[in-house]
This record gives structure tokens, C-alpha cells and sequence, in this order.
């Protein structure tokens, strides 16, 4: 057991002998456990150099050696789910060195990626979505064993259920491998349940229940007797009744740090035809004490920076001015609910849901509901908060579209994570929502500029009558004083931040600071217009009339976004100026750090600046006459 996260390399003799999948069959199942207590110290190591999640993967070292030893990988396929549990999969197949990359600039991705490696055989970093991408591969690859591993957190989501009724309908020939490490399913440990667990996943049981299937299915009633006797019986000491009703065979639940009774089980049902699913039980943060003792805490962790340490900012996350402001509001307006689909911590609602328990809903891994549960909630009267990230909100778009919108009901959404958000990469990232929001009728869309403003438009976009939204970044502000007092902004309008001549950006959100510095450098304009929809057009006008150039500026996706609302409101109302849009482009954002992203795309200040200065140049290049180079 570890308490420290080693700062200089462990001896690993065994591990640095594993450098695909197939070294790893050539082991004696004796040495297993040893490769496990050398690929825990690994792990913990080379996440201390570079950041990231680990809890998660420090909980399935068993079993990803296991599944490694018993499946003929990369032609049987493993497909996991969410993938922060996948860095000990990394390292066995082939990506050991590579690890100390990780969450880097050019290095390993924090997650399963299809161009990484062969073995990773499905992209993913939103949860539930393993069981429906091993059936497709089961019902597609011919004779190759699938397996899908699934946490009992993201078992909670309607897409995991849709999938499992699925697999049984089309009895495909696949494992779901239920990785319970929350108790959320309660299992019914003890002697019983262990032995009848050995017994429902040996070879003879097995061979027997397909025997007796074989010739009890010629006697209707007798068949439906013994299957019906054989539910039940393991429905008294286990909780797999609900997987034996969907078509699934069941085998658990069993300890998943056995690494002797893993191997056994996964040989057994390797080889058993049908839908089938293992449930395990581990421990989240498994070999290292401080994680074991808080597994929430120690989901990911920090780079470990040698001393001096850089001083710690003081600066507000913009998560924590949203749950200062929930709570604020709670106070005075008693049918505030506060909803979040498992995102409790991340977004900012500790305090709330401690203070106002009766008003919170963690719904778990259920986006579609939470939107839908605030739908309803409105329709009484009450005013819910759906707090929920830019990019898991796109998994509840019908929701978002027909369930709030078309009926113009009174939900507020605080959406997080809008833009960039470095190390977790494409997967993660908030590239989107001013795009897919902007195109719904009834909606406001606010996108703050600062601290303060985000608190201020929360407060006015929830004492709109109607579905708005408030979009901010990861990470802290720019510095902003946050007044303690809340007041409604006006809906639609913008300020202007800085008057100058020859260009006027309009910026929309948190990149104000940054187009603040190239406007003082340009002598430039600079107009905060703190609202996508409705658009400030007034103040559009007021700035086309003075200045040769338009700048739009936002973290989201040009196509569609911010810039194209100012565009298309320039051309219904048939004035013609120019326009310069400047955004993410049409492409997934790799993982790096966010400064590193944002000059990647060009809104650094340096890019944002060169962006400028050639349009600029440009358009005095075409009224002279000639054509810049």
C-alpha cells in the first residue's frame, strides 16, 4: 500500500518486459500479481509527472492485466467506457514510455483514441456508451470476442439499458464486464453469493444450462419452470435478477483485485456463447491510501511541481462564482431547484446541495433526464438551474429543443466548460453550444466577459421569464471585482470597453482581456456584447458606421456561431462592411494546455493582432488600388 506518489521512477523488472499485449500471454499466471503491484507503482509515478486521472485506473489494474492475458487483443476487441480507467491499458499495450506524454502537446491522449493505437478500439470520453459500440462490433466482426467494461456510475444512463436490451434481442455474442466500485448496485457478499458466483461462471455449470436448455426447450412448460426456478434462486443472493430478465447471463458478483479468480471467470465465459455480464467490485484508487480514502478527491490529480511552488492565484474559478451566486439566489427565491447530471463537485455545487438538500437532484449519468426533470419542474411553477457542461449538454439537444424550448418554459441553464479546456481535449471541449443554442427559437444566450458579469447574468438570465442560458469557461477570470449585490443587465445589450478608430471587435465572452491588450496596442474598439441572442444590433449599427472593419471574437466554433449571427443580421438588414470572424476553426482541438490551444487557433493576442493587422492592411491595400500581398 502506498501513501506517497512516487517522485523518482520504481523498479518495474517485470512491466518493462511487456511491451504488447502478446508479451503478456507468455506469463505465468503466477506472476500476474506481481505485474499488477509494479504496474499500480508505474502508474502512480508517471501520472505524478504529468497530471491526470488515475483513481479510476488504479482500480482496474487486475483487471485490465486479465482481460490482456485471457482475450487475443487487438483482434478481440475491448471496448471501455468514459476512459479515464484506461492508463493502465496504455501502458500494457505498447505506450508505457509514451505515458510520461501524457494529457501533453503531441503526447498521449487522456483517453481511448482510435488513431493512437489498434488496441484502442473505440474513441469515447463521454460515459455509456461501451455496450452499443461492442454490439456493433460483435454483430460486425465475425467470430472476434467483444467486451465492453462500464462503471456502475455510467450503467445509470438510458443509453447503457437501451444497449443491454438490445445485445439480448439479437443475442450477439459479447461480455458486459459491470465494474462496481460505488456500490450503486448493492451486492449481496458473502459465502453463498461467492460460491454460486464460481459455480454460474465455471465451465460445467454453463455447459449444463446450455445442455438442459437444449432439451428442456422441446417442453415448453417444463423449460419455463427451470429457467424461471434458476432466475430466482439467483435473485435471493445477488442482484442480477434485472440482467437475467433482459436476456443476459449473469455471473457475480466477485472480487475484482482476484486476479486469480479474474482469470478464471474471464477463461470460462470467454468461451460461453450469448450475451453475458460480470459484475465485478473494486475499489476505486485500489493501492494507494489517500485515494482509497477519498476516491472524489482523488479522481485526477495536479502535475507534481518541484519546490518553489508557483503561488496559488486567489482568483475566483468561474465554477465557484456559479455556486456563490446558486446559493445567493437559493436564499431569496425559495422555487429555485438546483439539477446536475453527476457533475455535483466539477460544477460548483457542494454548497448547495448541502444547504438546500431538498432542492438539489444529482441525477447521475442522465443528461436527457435532467433537462427533461427541469422541464417538468417549470411546468409547476417552480424556476430550476440546470448546471451541466458545454459538452455534455449536446447530449441532451431533443431535450434542450422540444421538452424546454418549444413549449418556452423556465429553465436557466449554466453551462460550463464553454470553450477550450486544455488537457482533456477534444472530448471535452465547449466548442459548440453557441452554435447549437443560437438556432433555437425562444432562447437567450448570455456569455459574460469577467467574474462579476458572469454573476450578474446568471441573476439576469433567471429572472427571465423563458429558457436562457449563461455560458463560461474552465479555469479563473481575469480578476474582476464580484460585487456581493446582483442586478439584472439589460437583455440584448452590450457596453463599449474602449472607444478607437479603424476596427471595432465585438467580443463575445471571456476573451475580453486578451482583445482589451490588442485594442490598447492597435487603438482599436472594443464593445463587450455580453449577449448571442438577442443581438445587441443597435449597437452593430453604431459600430459599422464608424470603423472600416468589424472583428467578431469567441471561443466556439466560427461555423454557426457568434460571428455568423452578426453576419447574417448584416446581411438581412443589406449592409454591406467588412467582417472578419474570429473563432475555432472546423476542427477538433487536440489536447495541450489552454494557452497552447488558444495561440493553436489564433486567439492568443499575438494571433488575435496578426489577424487584424493584415485585414486591416488589406482593406487599405483595396482602397489604393492594389491588392495586398
Amino acid at each position: 500500500m502506498l501513501n506517497e506518489i512516487p517522485t523518482t521512477r520504481p523498479q518495474t523488472p517485470l512491466l518493462e518486459r511487456i511491451n504488447a499485449p502478446a508479451d503478456l500471454r507468455l506469463l505465468d499466471e503466477k506472476e500476474l500479481p506481481q505485474l499488477a503491484d509494479e504496474l499500480r507503482a508505474f502508474l502512480l509515478y508517471s501520472v505524478g509527472q504529468t497530471g491526470g486521472h488515475f483513481g479510476a485506473g488504479l482500480g482496474v489494474v487486475e483487471l485490465t492485466i486479465a482481460l490482456h492475458y485471457i482475450y487475443n487483443t487487438p483482434e478481440d476487441r475491448l471496448v471501455w467506457d468514459v476512459g479515464h480507467q484506461t492508463y493502465p491499458h496504455k501502458i500494457l499495450t505498447g505506450r508505457r514510455e509514451q505515458l510520461l506524454t501524457m494529457r501533453q502537446a503531441g503526447g498521449l491522449s487522456g483517453f481511448p483514441k482510435r488513431d493512437e493505437s489498434e488496441y484502442d478500439t473505440f474513441g469515447v470520453g463521454h460515459s455509456s456508451t461501451s455496450i452499443s459500440a461492442a454490439l456493433g462490433m460483435a454483430l460486425g466482426g465475425g467470430d472476434r470476442k467483444c467486451a465492453a467494461i462500464i462503471g456502475d456510475g455510467a450503467m445509470t444512463a438510458g443509453m447503457a439499458f437501451e444497449a443491454l436490451n438490445h445485445a439480448a434481442h439479437t443475442d450477439a455474442d459479447m461480455l458486459v464486464i459491470l465494474n462496481d466500485n460505488n456500490m450503486s448496485i448493492s451486492p449481496n457478499v458473502g459465502g453463498l453469493a461467492t460460491y454460486l458466483s464460481k459455480i454460474w461462471g465455471s465451465k460445467f455449470y454453463n455447459s449444463l444450462r446450455e445442455g438442459s436448455k437444449q432439451v428442456l426447450t422441446k417442453i415448453p412448460s417444463a423449460w419455463e419452470f427451470a429457467k424461471r426456478t434458476e432466475e430466482h434462486f439467483k435473485g435471493f443472493v445477488s442482484p442480477g435478477t434485472l440482467f437475467e430478465e433482459m436476456g443476459f447471463n449473469y455471473v457475480g458478483p466477485i472480487d475484482g483485485h482476484d486476479m486469480s479468480s479474474l482469470v478464471r471467470y474471464l477463461r470460462n465465459l470467454r468461451g460461453v456463447k450469448g450475451p453475458k455480464l460480470l459484475h465485478i467490485i473494486t475499489q476505486k484508487g485500489k493501492g494507494f491510501e489517500p485515494a482509497e480514502q477519498d476516491p472524489v478527491g482523488y479522481h485526477a490529480l495536479n502535475k507534481l511541481e518541484p519546490a518553489p511552488k508557483k503561488p496559488v492565484s486567489n482568483r475566483p474559478k468561474y465554477q465557484d462564482i456559479f455556486g456563490r451566486w446558486l446559493c445567493d439566489m437559493a436564499a431569496v427565491e425559495p422555487r429555485l431547484f438546483g439539477i446536475t447530471p453527476a457533475m455535483c463537485e466539477g460544477s460548483g455545487m457542494v454548497e448547495f446541495a448541502r444547504d438546500y438538500p431538498e432542492r438539489f437532484y444529482d441525477v447521475a449519468i442522465a443528461e436527457q433526464h435532467a433537462v427533461t426533470l427541469a422541464a417538468g419542474l417549470a411546468c409547476e411553477g417552480q424556476k430550476p438551474v440546470v448546471a451541466i457542461y458545454s459538452t455534455f449538454l449536446q447530449r441532451a439537444y431533443d431535450q434542450l429543443i422540444h421538452d424546454v424550448a418549444l413549449q418556452n418554459l423556465d429553465v436557466t441553464f449554466a453551462i460550463d466548460r464553454a470553450g477550450l479546456v486544455g488537457e482533456d481535449g477534444a472530448t471535452h471541449a465547449g466548442s459548440f453550444d453557441i452554435t447549437y443554442l443560437r438556432c433555437i427559437p425562444n432562447m437567450v444566450i448570455a456569455a459574460p466577459s469577467d467574474e462579476n458579469e458572469c454573476r450578474q447574468l446568471l441573476y439576469t438570465c433567471y429572472q427571465h421569464q423563458g429558457p436562457s442560458a449563461v455560458r463560461y469557461p474552465r479555469g479563473r477570470g481575469p480578476g474582476a471585482e464580484v460585487e456581493t449585490s446582483m442586478h439584472a443587465l439589460p437583455i440584448g445589450k452590450g457596453a463599449i470597453k474602449r472607444e478607437g478608430t479603424g476596427a471595432a471587435i465585438l467580443c463575445f465572452g471571456t476573451l475580453g482581456k486578451v482583445a482589451r491588450r490588442v485594442a490598447d496596442k492597435l487603438g482599436l474598439t472594443l464593445c463587450d456584447m455580453r449577449f448571442v441572442k438577442p443581438l445587441d444590433t443597435q449597437l452593430i449599427d453604431a459600430m459599422q458606421k464608424r470603423h472600416k472593419l468589424l472583428v467578431t471574437l469567441e471561443e466556439n466554433a466560427i461555423a454557426g456561431g457568434a460571428g455568423s449571427a452578426v453576419a447574417e443580421y448584416l446581411s438581412a438588414a443589406g449592409i454591406v462592411t467588412p467582417l472578419l470572424q474570429l473563432g475555432l476553426a472546423d476542427e477538433f482541438v487536440s489536447h495541450a494546455s489552454q494557452a497552447d490551444q488558444m495561440a493553436s487557433q489564433g486567439l492568443d493576442a499575438q494571433g488575435i493582432e496578426r489577424a487584424i493587422d493584415q485585414r486591416l492592411t488589406q482593406l487599405a491595400s483595396l482602397e489604393n488600388g492594389k491588392l495586398a500581398p
